[in-house]
């Protein structure tokens, strides 16, 4: 059994770099389609779905879950929900996060 991401393509990098399986979509029915197929692959035992595509998964897909118990679909919150809410900006975050991990600021 897998774990996978279902996100945009400019969160997907992140993911990609973090080692994980991930599926992009741009929109919310192709998300919907996308995790559905997931859903009846039977590969996946956790399915972290982006909230900014898929604000409620599980009723984005209750037709494909019936009768099954895996995967479980976990919601998260996209990068561009993340910053929405202006407290701190993107960039920022970033610089912080390179400094902190490798001692150096760099501008982005």
């Amino acid at each position: 059994m897998k774990i996978a991401v279902l996100t945009d393509p400019e969160t997907a990098t992140g993911f990609r770099l973090g080692g994980l399986e991930v599926v992009t979509a741009s929109r919310q029915d192709e998300a919907a389609q996308r995790l559905t197929e997931m859903v009846e692959s039977q590969e996946y035992a956790l399915v972290a779905v982006d909230e900014g595509l898929l604000p409620d998964p599980y009723e984005a897909v209750e037709r494909a879950m019936r009768g099954r118990d895996l995967p479980v679909l976990l919601p998260i919150t996209s990068l561009a929900q993340a910053f929405a809410a202006g407290e701190e900006d993107a960039t920022e975050y970033m610089r912080r996060l390179v400094k902190s991990t490798i001692g150096y600021d760099i501008k982005l």
